[in-house]
């Protein structure tokens, strides 16, 4: 009962100090928990290890170690923590930069606060949260990245066997649609999803959804 009610634990990355300090109030009046907050990358590293949160709102331009080092560097240690870019920068390069570093999700600054109280609840959940005009753009270069040959394996095993249900869901998880969209689709709860793409990220032992959609892809499942 309690993990339903806990708050989320959250940390905000921004070398402006009025703007992180804005988000932060923004966040804990929102019912969320900031755990800290951090200036430079070096500092945000540091930090989120010792405090743990679930989800990062993390900008990209940080001194000392820029904003994709640290999230691949945490995401790479702390598999349960979900990265939320917030950016000044709509740039293609640097949202797919984000996203292939770990980033769940990219949400531009001129974004309302009511729209960053919903992302960083669905970033927590899982689900994958970019500013609009974004998520095409990145599910077409997972589809570029499914076309380049995958680096030769010698002896690589068979692949681990699916469920109908996992593979279902890995079908719909490669199509774009978000955790809840997949629950309504399948009439199941959103916590059931959740708990399908974990067992698929285990048993292909792959680390985030974006190496999940790539699985699917190059395997077709996204044209099914």
């Amino acid at each position: 009962m309690s993990e339903q009610t806990d708050p989320i634990r959250v940390m905000v990355v921004d070398d402006h100090p009025m703007w992180r300090d804005a988000v932060a109030r923004d966040l804990d009046a929102a019912g969320f928990e900031v755990v800290a907050t951090a200036e430079d990358g070096p500092q945000a590293v540091r930090r989120a290890k010792a405090t743990t949160p679930r989800v990062l709102v993390l900008d990209l331009n940080l001194p000392g170690m820029p904003g994709v080092q640290v999230c691949k560097e945490l995401v790479g240690s702390h598999p349960g923590l979900r990265v939320l870019v917030l950016s000044a920068s709509g740039e293609h390069a640097d949202v797919l930069e984000a996203v292939k570093s770990g980033a769940t999700g990219y949400l531009l600054k001129s974004a309302r606060t009511e729209d960053l109280i919903d992302a960083v609840h669905r970033t927590a959940a899982g689900d994958p949260v970019f500013t609009p005009g974004l998520a095409g753009l990145v599910l077409g270069e997972y589809r570029r990245l499914a076309s380049e040959p995958p680096p030769a394996a010698p002896d690589e095993p068979k692949a681990p066997e699916l469920t109908e249900r996992e593979t279902e869901v890995l079908r719909l998880v490669a199509k774009g649609l978000s955790y809840k969209q997949i629950a309504e689709r399948l009439v199941i709860s959103h916590r059931t999803v959740q708990n399908h793409v974990q067992n698929t990220l285990g048993k292909l032992q792959l680390h985030n959804r974006v190496e999940l959609v790539r699985y699917a892809i190059e395997r077709g499942l996204d044209d099914i």
